[in-house]
């Protein structure tokens, strides 16, 4: 029997995304933003408001990279989430981790985190019913040690999900079964 429960503000699990820019004295800004998706194929979508560093500088830059978090570096992206960039400048400093202009965007990809989705500013939309960044992807890289056969491996990816009733990371993998192909064989 189902129980009904508070409702949080999100589906869940959620995606923990990380969003790096450049701030405007070069140094690298990076947040951690659970509410992102595909819009279409080749676009990305944050509801992000202008509140934030990072949308600043996407405006005024026009690129972003969008980084899958992972297990490996749970503590890291939690950080991104709970030190904010217009009180903490150069965050990203603290954390370690590298980085390497891309190649394509006016944005930083942070070499620890095994996929990065570079993306240059299609629009922001600000008003309250708006999504906030539509970004479209130019180019998608990723390590190679998290591919199998010319293809992402979720397990190898350790990639994270966040849980907003009880606020907890949880790792996702194991796969349980084939899309487009298991429902199928409910028709016979």
């Amino acid at each position: 029997m189902k129980k009904q429960i508070k409702t949080t503000e999100a589906i869940f699990p959620m995606p923990v995304l990380l969003v790096s820019t450049f701030n405007d004295d070069g140094t690298v800004d990076v947040m951690n933003a659970a509410w992102g998706t595909m819009l279409e194929r080749d676009q990305v979508a944050l509801n992000l408001t202008e509140t934030h560093r990072t949308v600043q500088n996407i405006k005024k830059r026009g690129g972003f990279v969008v980084h899958i978090a992972d297990a490996a570096h749970v503590k890291e992206a939690d950080y991104f989430g709970v030190v904010s960039g217009n009180k903490v400048p150069d965050k990203f400093e603290k954390t370690g981790l590298t980085y390497e202009k891309s190649e394509v965007v006016d944005a930083p990809v942070i070499n620890e985190f095994p996929i990065a989705i570079e993306c240059e500013l299609i629009e922001y939309r600000s008003a309250a019913d708006e999504i906030g960044v539509i970004g479209k992807v130019v180019r998608t890289i990723v390590e190679e040690n998290v591919m199998k056969d010319g293809k992402v491996d979720i397990d190898a990816l350790g990639a994270i999900a966040f849980d907003p009733y009880t606020l907890g990371y949880y790792k996702v993998g194991g796969r349980v079964g084939n899309a487009f192909r298991d429902g199928l064989e409910l028709n016979k």
